[in-house]
């Protein structure tokens, strides 16, 4: 249901959010972002409840670090203390750091509800269509989504040659050391890549006047303002917790 939204409308509603997030400073509010968009994902996407938790580890890591600066060496701004002075919890430099935290993470689970629910080729060809991006970014942008996975595949290729050449099987992380000595052929490898993709790309004619065709681009239906109005809606209901309780 989520993926048949158009990109554009998705990225409007998302940038909507993270304002939001950014500009409220309520614990509350900063749930609120969290759990909206996770309920979304579990319920109408069906993703799983541990990949999202997966998810969020670099996120609640890096809000940490302002949860702990602020408690620990009480470095945050008068703003922040202003307002956690008006707080629920104990102390404002805990509270401010918890909305730190908590900011931190609802910015993350925004992103990943972009991220897990549309697909790059199509917000691409989106873009293309809808915000006149140009064809050279475009095309840029689908030839480094089909670089990703084919640098993955040749470096493992790499690390099974080196493993069969020392007659061990390979270690399944490789250490330090390995990856170093992986980055010279890799780098080698995407170069070659890129030079292919920009001969091809320049004997199909691709040039900024010329008029292209996007076939399969996404167009904007009665679904996409049911979503941003149903998004709209959700986002004032979240923006009233910290008024009414």
């Amino acid at each position: 249901m989520l993926r048949s939204i158009n990109p554009i409308t998705k990225l409007a509603v998302c940038f909507l959010w993270l304002g939001a997030a950014m500009l409220v400073f309520d614990p509350r509010f900063q749930a609120a972002c969290i759990l909206v968009p996770a309920l979304a994902l579990v319920l109408l996407n069906r993703t799983s409840p541990l990949l999202l938790l997966a998810l969020m580890i670099p996120f609640c890591l890096f809000g940490f670090g302002f949860l702990t600066t602020s408690v620990l060496f009480r470095k945050e701004s008068e703003f922040a203390l202003q307002m956690a002075g008006e707080s629920l919890i104990a102390t404002p430099a805990f509270s401010a750091g918890i909305v730190l935290f908590l900011r931190a993470v609802a910015c993350g689970m925004i992103s990943v509800f972009f991220a897990l629910t549309t697909d790059p080729n199509r917000a691409v060809r989106s873009l293309m269509v809808s915000l006149n991006l140009p064809a050279r970014v475009g095309y840029s942008l689908f030839a480094a989504m089909q670089l990703a996975p084919d640098l993955a595949a040749e470096a493992q290729q790499m690390r099974i040659a080196r493993a069969m050449r020392a007659g061990r099987p390979p270690r399944r992380i490789p250490g330090p050391a390995e990856l170093f000595s992986l980055v010279i052929p890799l780098l080698a490898f995407a170069i070659r890549r890129a030079g292919r993709t920009a001969i091809a790309m320049e004997a199909r004619g691709l040039s900024p006047t010329t008029p292209r065709t996007i076939m399969n681009a996404p167009g904007f239906g009665q679904n996409d303002l049911v979503f941003a109005g149903a998004a709209f809606i959700l986002l004032c209901l979240c923006g009233l917790l910290p008024l009414r309780f």
